[in-house]
């Protein structure tokens, strides 16, 4: 790896690890703090408004990459979600936190993808290790985000506020020293006169075209509901936490969450998948889920919060790798790329979903007189998406070996390996 190369990596990888510091302190304590004073519906609202920026800037990342360079727009969407968390610290009232959180989610949306950009552009015998040391520095930002906010957790939120600003300003200083303008690609020739920003338009939804690829669908929604879980349980445990277990703060169980991943995601999932299919690999991932949901469901103590946050880390853990493998396997190469836009877009329709679903459960949970219902309720949708990838896992198998009878090839017999 060329000396650029590993300084833009350790530009990316302090992108990323500042990043999840800072959001792992912020948003624990902002969504207690709404769920106690005003109600679960609101913070999760909140929440969605994030989401809702992200996906609207998805549409807009290629145009603004393609005028201003890939550094340029992680700069940008840096910048603009340290002004929107600055200003969180001085809102009041849910309308403004909600109206700063989609410009914190529109940020979050064009400064990501710009990361990924930039590691994509790598050689192909680099990119694995990039994307891992990525990962892992990632999930050390939640583990040391979730750490800083139980520190933090009692302090007014403009000093709050004040600490995230300032690690996000230490993000845009780490995009503009060490990550390159355009990556590591070489430049593609464009026509005399004809610039590639005027033909690539601003806004595109190009994103939609891979929603409709055949067969693919159900699964793209199975991947919807499991975001829907995820961010419930993101939105949901601080709600939980406020209401039933004072003692600890709110960001506590992301602390064990995110050690959980780091430790446990590389060898566990390296077990399974050499032992099963990724839809089965999946199944288990959601078991966990469910687990999860069920014992946060049953009791209500500090015991009960631990047992789900360290079972319920099995969905990201296995889940997530999982399902990009089963994609790989179910669409034809030549719709991947379509795939993975698709993928995103229903990605975040279930974090947005999710996000204001999971405060509308847990305000029915406390109306109905009976707390744990919202857990429940999530418990049986985590089940039946496992059932889901079983179901699917058994089709797929017979699809192969209808391809192997037919067809004999060798490409047939390897999908039925498969």
């Amino acid at each position: 790896m060329t000396v650029d190369r590993k300084r833009a990596l350790i530009g990316v990888n302090a992108g990323i690890l500042l990043a999840n510091t800072g959001s792992y302190i912020w948003f624990p304590v902002l969504v207690a703090s709404l769920g106690g004073v005003d109600s679960g519906f609101w913070a999760g609202v909140v929440m969605a408004m994030t989401y809702v920026g992200r996906l609207l800037a998805t549409f807009f990342y290629e145009g603004v990459a393609l005028r201003i360079g890939i550094r340029g727009a992680v700069f940008l969407g840096t910048a603009l979600e340290a002004v929107a968390l600055g200003l969180m610290g001085f809102g009041t009232g849910v309308l403004v936190y909600a109206v700063l959180a989609f410009f914190i989610g529109f940020g979050s949306g064009t400064s990501f993808p710009g990361l990924k950009n930039v590691l994509a552009s790598y050689p192909d015998d680099e990119r694995p290790k990039a994307f891992s040391t990525f990962q892992m520095a990632g999930q050390v930002g939640v583990f040391g985000g979730a750490m800083l906010g139980a520190v933090l957790a009692d302090v007014e939120l403009r000093t709050l506020f004040s600490v995230v600003f300032a690690i996000f300003l230490a993000f845009c200083l780490a995009a503009s020293s060490f990550i390159p303008r355009d990556g590591f690609q070489p430049p593609v020739p464009v026509e005399p006169g004809a610039g590639a920003a005027a033909r690539k338009p601003l806004f595109s939804t190009a994103v939609f075209k891979g929603i409709d690829i055949r067969g693919a669908t159900r699964y793209f929604l199975l991947s919807a509901v499991f975001w829907f879980l995820s961010i419930g349980f993101i939105v949901g445990i601080p709600l939980h936490m406020e209401r039933y277990v004072p003692q600890w703060a709110p960001s506590s169980p992301f602390w064990i969450t995110g050690l959980s991943i780091l430790v446990l995601q590389y060898p566990v999932f390296k077990f399974l998948i050499g032992r099963f299919s990724p839809a089965v690999v999946m199944a288990i991932g959601l078991t966990g889920m469910t687990v999860a949901f069920t014992a946060l469901g049953a009791g209500r103590g500090a015991a009960w919060v631990v047992v789900g946050a360290l079972t319920v880390v099995l969905g990201e853990i296995l889940f997530v790798p999982s399902f990009d493998m089963w994609i790989a396997r179910k669409v034809p190469e030549r719709q991947l790329a379509k795939a993975m836009g698709a993928m995103h877009f229903f990605r975040s329709a279930g974090n947005m979903a999710g996000s204001v679903l999971a405060g509308v459960l847990f305000d029915l949970s406390r109306s109905a007189g009976v707390p744990g219902a919202n857990w429940y309720v999530d418990a049986v949708v985590a089940a039946g998406c496992a059932v889901v990838c079983l179901v699917g896992r058994a089709e797929g198998t017979e699809a192969a070996a209808a391809q192997e009878a037919e067809a004999g090839s060798s490409d047939a017999v390897g999908a039925a390996s498969a």
